[in-house]
């Protein structure tokens, strides 16, 4: 019986190969490999094999190994290390309804943490090695080819890193720089050309000596950061934002905002739409609520939009992105919003409505707060005719205040927080 067999490799080849995998190599009809892999084993192969060079056609993987075994003819799929450690895998063997068999050998992530001599059961593992995106930018989305790296880098203190041709190490160091990352906080160590006879290690680099350095390829990093101070996940006060001067108080205070997220219901890989950020209270906190998420937001008025963003790097949040406009404009570029918040509409407040409930993942919810009247009562009459069910609170919160040597209660004004939610979808029989 044919059978397909996804092979562990590393650059010392044939020498670094367990006995059963030399086998497997050796008895396949159809070889199929990086161009670089498939010279290591070349001399081996048995005559007549065929052989497909897979870069920039690993769609076309799946299909050869089929076409293969169809004619029963034993395939051998070589992929880097431990192809269960963001290797194919998981994705080949979907493919072929789970009749993979799968030999793999150490993976870069054990040899390069050897080669460091540092403990690897706690580093979280994350790749770059992917779409070139170019270079890192405040505000970048998940569609940018360092993101899942940069949000790996922010949740944990050691990461593991698989770069690409385009994703360097030095692009990397770049990144984090941009990011806030200082030199005496965060250090890479970067593994190039691992089991060759010109290995070379770059032991504890800073990122300015990161950013300039040409690593001979292939490599791999690992990025090592001291805590941060614990931050809240919400729940700043007011003050701690940066926001318009003299007009101090143009954000959303701090009680109602914690009731606005409490509504909100926002999970921790949740999708967010914040329109109206003003000085971002909501979106930034909604981004911590949300470490795997994302959250997208909109403002018009230009100083509150810097200022949005001077937060976003004060609290140094990646997974937020910030437009300048006017909903609906832009929306129709955001994915689906699992939570949605508005704070200002802008005079558009019906349609924001009718769209945002047609966008909204099932069981997902919109919240509004208002001050006025004429607003609380287009709210509902929106929702109303929606046919969506919400429910709304009044929220009028004192502050106390020093008076002599004794304190009063300061009446904030009352704010209505609406909330709107989409059912769930019923099963489907």
């Amino acid at each position: 019986m044919s059978h397909c067999t996804l092979i562990g490799i590393l650059d010392d080849g044939w020498a670094g190969l367990a006995d059963a995998a030399r086998e497997r190599i050796a008895a396949a009809g159809v070889v199929i490999g990086a161009r670089r892999t498939l010279e290591l084993v070349r001399p081996h192969l048995a005559a007549g094999a065929i052989t497909h060079d897979m870069d920039g056609a690993l769609a076309a993987v799946a299909d050869w190994t089929r076409d293969a075994l169809a004619a029963g003819q034993p395939v051998a799929v070589l992929a880097t290390g431990d192809p269960l450690c963001h290797g194919l895998a998981a994705w080949l063997d979907g493919k072929l309804g789970g009749k993979l068999d799968i030999l793999p050998n150490l993976s870069t992530l054990q040899l390069a943490c050897t080669r460091f001599k540092q403990p690897w059961n706690d580093i979280a593992i994350a790749s770059c090695h992917g779409k070139d995106a170019g270079e890192w930018f405040v505000g970048a989305t998940p569609a940018h080819g360092l993101y899942a790296a940069m949000r790996a880098i922010a949740l944990n203190t050691a990461v593991f890193l698989f770069t690409g041709p385009e994703n360097t190490p030095a692009r990397l160091a770049r990144a984090l720089r941009l990011a806030g990352y200082a030199d005496d906080e965060i250090t890479l160590s970067v593994a190039c050309r691992l089991q060759l006879p010109d290995e070379t290690l770059f032991p504890a680099l800073t990122l300015d000596v990161a950013a300039a350095t040409d690593f001979p390829t292939p490599n791999v990093v690992l990025v090592q950061r001291r805590a941060a101070a614990p931050m809240p996940a919400f729940g700043l006060e007011d003050l701690e934002y940066i926001q318009r001067s003299p007009e101090k108080g143009l954000i959303t205070k701090q009680e109602a905002r914690a009731v606005s997220l409490a509504k909100l219901r926002i999970a921790p890989a949740a999708t967010v739409w914040d329109i109206g950020a003003g000085a971002g209270s909501i979106g930034l906190e909604a981004a911590r609520l949300a470490p795997h998420g994302h959250v997208w937001a909109i403002e018009k008025n230009a100083g509150d939009a810097a200022n949005a963003r001077a937060n976003a790097a004060r609290f140094r949040l990646g997974n937020y992105t910030l437009m300048d406009g006017k909903a609906p404009e832009h929306l129709d570029t955001w994915p689906n919003p699992d939570a949605v918040f508005i704070g200002g509409s802008g005079g558009e407040l019906a349609g924001l409505i009718r769209l945002i409930l047609d966008r909204l993942n099932p069981g997902g919810r919109l919240v509004m707060n208002f001050v006025t009247l004429e607003n609380l009562a287009t709210a509902t009459t929106a929702l109303a005719d929606a046919g969506a069910a919400w429910d709304v609170i009044q929220l009028q919160a004192s502050r106390s205040q020093p008076i002599l040597d004794m304190h009063r209660m300061a009446a904030q004004n009352p704010v209505w927080i609406i909330t709107a939610s989409k059912p769930q979808e019923a099963p489907h029989d």
